[in-house]
């Protein structure tokens, strides 16, 4: 019978154990938004590898020195014509991180995203139409 009570306790206390260390719905986690930000902050530049396209066609040519940095909540742009403001604030358009939205009321896709490299697009249809301005964008830069 006292060799039964010990099995007892010992099944109580593995079941116990077993609970806690199965727990998987840890809400302290970083969120996709988190994780994505990581990444996210910092100053991108053209570099090397970047380029700015519209509607297929190259025109990084038109914004030498082209930079875009992200802070929490806030931009800042160098050298970017009518595409940016030099500065505002954006904030995550969805829970997945896919995409940002600026102040202005653009919305920027992330097409990829790593430590170093960072590929975007967004449309941009306002504006006055001058060559080169309306039309879909595709930019990748790297830090």
């Amino acid at each position: 019978m006292k060799t039964n009570r010990i099995y007892t306790y010992i099944l109580i206390a593995a079941v116990a154990l077993l609970s806690i260390s199965c727990d998987n719905d840890d809400p302290t986690g970083p969120t996709a938004q988190e994780l994505t930000y990581e990444k996210l902050a910092g100053q991108w530049t053209l570099g090397q590898f970047g380029s700015i396209k519209v509607d297929g066609s190259n025109v990084s040519a038109n914004y030498p020195g082209f930079a875009l940095s992200f802070a929490q909540g806030t931009y800042t742009t160098t050298n970017a014509g009518d595409l940016f403001r030099a500065s505002g604030t954006w904030e995550w358009a969805d829970t997945n991180a896919n995409a940002v939205v600026l102040d202005d009321g653009k919305q920027i896709t992330i097409q990829s995203l790593s430590l170093s490299k960072f590929v975007f697009s967004f449309t941009k249809s306002n504006g006055p139409v001058r060559a080169g301005l309306a039309g879909e964008y595709v930019i990748t830069v790297e830090k």
